[in-house]
């Protein structure tokens, strides 16, 4: 052993070199760490280079030859250009502080110093919610960050992809470990992430989603097919759609009296003119225990115009007499229209139109007056036509 007592020897008395050694390096259990010198290589060997741990001789290298002790065999590799140490399969035990002593030859020694910090990787990152079943507006949730390894030091949440900071509703505690929301919304159900970091590594978690009810809202009622009119007889579907979780439940109103009908489609088959008026929906959360009705939908009823006739107050019409056509039908009657040789008829000192142009009246007939009257009686599903003709007689 006396080889290694004379390398001792010759390294008392060394110049402390500034930055020889960085003051501190960071190392992951398991993992492997260079302590990296500032020295340039240099083509003439150094005449001793001696690395410590504490009172630990690590290895000392001279023109002798490498002294390495038994307990770091298999784990350093000495960078011999360089007085660099590679340290491979750290350990908790390897953290303190490590010395290199490198006398050149012919010059000035130095001694360089550097604390190793050893550290167990992030791993098993999880996340706990305080609670998997919220309401919007009027629940609050906390979610707490876990994880194995050691000096756990930056905490992050991610929604989705972008970073959660705080604000008035969100607050971070225990140095970003906890994460509360106040007044949940419904964009806040996530996917949430935490991601955890020590100086040597980071791992994030699974993401974890909220359960938040909300609505109902944005309650649309749609008819099919979607008409001004619709003839009776015909079938009409009415459907209703609401924003909601979980799903709304529906019920039906007409002119705002609850309906028989449930569920969020309703079939009214043979629809009669007695079911014309104004439809709507009401959409209920069993969770949020909230009502929405939508707006009001128009359903008008009519019946086909049929049966068109026109009849004469005389039979015998007679010159400077008076005279009354009546024109009606069956079916739901939106307008009359009366004309003779393709000209429409309209009011004049002789001629008059009673109910609705239901009566043409004339106070004096004259020969002119005679001709082809053509009633056109009509609504928006369907029209009929008929014809008259007057013959004034002497």
């Amino acid at each position: 052993m006396s080889f290694q007592v004379i390398i001792f020897c010759a390294t008392f008395g060394l110049a402390s070199g500034v930055g020889v050694l960085p003051d501190s390096v960071n190392a992951a259990v398991g993992g492997t760490v260079m302590f990296s010198t500032s020295l340039a290589p240099t083509q003439t060997p150094f005449s001793t280079i001696i690395w410590n741990f504490g009172l630990t001789n690590i290895i000392t290298s001279s023109s002798g030859g490498n002294f390495t002790a038994p307990e770091y065999e298999g784990r350093i590799t000495l960078f011999i250009s360089t007085g660099s140490l590679e340290l491979r399969n750290v350990a908790l035990s390897d953290t303190g502080d490590y010395r290199v002593n490198i006398l050149p030859a012919g010059g000035a020694g130095q001694t360089g110093v550097t604390t190793l910090k050893v550290y167990e990787p992030v791993s098993n990152v999880r996340v706990t919610v305080s609670s998997s079943d919220l309401v919007e507006f009027n629940s609050s949730v906390t979610l707490s960050c876990s994880a194995d390894g050691t000096s756990l030091t930056t905490f992050l949440w991610l929604n989705g992809s972008t970073e959660v900071t705080a604000s008035d509703r969100v607050h971070l505690t225990d140095g970003g470990a906890t994460l509360t929301i106040d007044t949940v919304w419904r964009y806040d159900q996530g996917p949430f992430t935490c991601e955890v970091s020590n100086p040597v590594s980071s791992s994030t978690s699974v993401p974890a989603e909220l359960s938040i009810n909300y609505g109902p809202d944005d309650v649309i009622l749609r008819t099919s097919p979607s008409l001004d009119h619709y003839e009776e007889g015909s079938d009409v579907s009415l459907s209703c759609s609401a924003d909601s979780r979980p799903a709304a439940q529906f019920k039906w109103l007409l002119n705002g009296e609850l309906l028989s009908f449930t569920g969020a489609q309703i079939q009214l088959k043979n629809i009669q003119m007695s079911q014309s008026g104004n439809y709507s929906c009401e959409a209920f959360n069993s969770k949020t225990l909230r009502y929405t009705t939508s707006q009001p939908v128009r359903i008008s009823v009519l019946k086909r115009i049929t049966n068109i006739y026109v009849e004469s107050s005389s039979n015998e019409p007679i010159e400077s007499s008076s005279l009354n056509l009546t024109c009606d039908a069956s079916g739901s009657i939106f307008t009359r229209k009366w004309s003779i040789n393709e000209q429409e008829l309209n009011p004049s000192e002789n001629i008059v139109f009673y109910d609705q142009k239901r009566v043409l009246s004339f106070k004096v007939l004259n020969r002119k007056d005679s001709g082809k009257y053509l009633c056109e009686i009509s609504n928006p599903i369907s029209s009929e036509t008929t014809a008259y003709t007057l013959d004034c007689n002497l």
